[in-house]
C-alpha cells in the first residue's frame, strides 16, 4: 500500500532502502539520540538483546506487518527518503487498536511531513484497515511533536511513568489518542485546513 498527499509518500520499507536508510539516520544521530529507544541492561536471569541489523529489523517488520499486527513506512518527501513511520502494536478482536510511532530527516522538519504522513497513516487505519483507536506516545519535553498531534485534534489521555527505554534510562510518555468517531472528516482535511500555522516537526516521538 502506497499513501500519498503532494510531496509526502508512505511506502513499506523494503531491504533495498538499506543504503538511503542508513545515510539519513547516520546524517540525523546526534539530533535522534534523545528520543530514540534504547535497549535496558539485560537481568542476570534474562536474554542479552541486541539491537538488531537493519536486514534483521526488515524481516522482522515484514513479518509483523504478514501477521496482521504492524504497518511499516518509510517516509519519502519529493522522491527521497527521510525517515520512517510504524504503526504497531495492532490488536483485534474488541479493541481494534494501534499504535504510532516515527522519526524523519532534522532537513525537512518545519514543511508539514510529519503531520502529513501521520494524517495519511491514520486515514488508513480508519478507512482501510478498520482500526478504531490509535494512540501515539510521546515524551513530555519533546514539544514540536506533541504539537504534531495536536494539530491533528488527538486528545491527550494522561501519563505513562516510566513507559519506554528511551536514551538509556525509563522515561514518561504522555498519551494521545484518537477514535475513528473522532475523524469522520479525515485527518488529512483536518490538517489542511491547519496548514497555515508555523509548528515544526520534531524528529521522533
Amino acid at each position: 500500500m502506497v499513501l500519498t498527499d503532494g510531496d509526502v509518500t508512505l511506502r513499506p520499507i523494503r531491504v533495498r532502502d538499506q543504503r538511503a536508510w542508513r545515510e539519513v539516520n547516520r546524517r540525523n544521530r546526534d539530533w535522534l539520540r534523545p528520543w530514540e529507544a534504547t535497549i535496558p541492561p539485560a537481568a542476570p536471569w534474562g536474554p542479552v538483546v541486541q539491537r538488531p541489523t537493519y536486514r534483521q529489523m526488515v524481516r522482522h517488520l515484514r513479518a509483523e506487518a504478514n501477521g496482521g499486527r504492524m504497518l511499516p513506512f518509510v517516509i519519502e518527501y519529493q522522491g527521497g527518503l527521510v525517515g520512517q513511520l510504524t504503526v504497531a502494536g495492532i490488536t483485534w478482536g474488541s479493541m481494534c487498536a494501534g499504535h504510532v510511532g516515527y522519526w524523519v530527516d532534522r532537513d525537512v522538519a518545519g514543511r508539514g511531513v510529519m503531520p502529513t504522513a501521520v494524517a495519511l497513516a491514520v486515514d488508513h487505519c480508519f478507512r482501510q484497515v478498520g482500526l478504531h483507536r490509535i494512540e501515539v506516545c510521546i515524551r513530555p519535553e519533546n514539544g514540536p511533536s506533541r504539537r504534531v498531534v495536536e494539530k491533528l485534534g488527538f486528545r491527550e489521555e494522561g501519563m505513562r511513568p516510566r513507559y519506554l527505554h528511551i536514551d538509556g534510562a525509563w522515561r514518561d510518555h504522555l498519551v494521545f489518542a484518537l477514535t475513528a468517531e473522532e475523524a469522520r472528516e479525515g485527518l488529512l482535511s483536518r490538517w489542511r485546513r491547519e496548514r497555515h500555522g508555523h509548528g515544526q516537526d520534531h524528529p521522533r516521538k
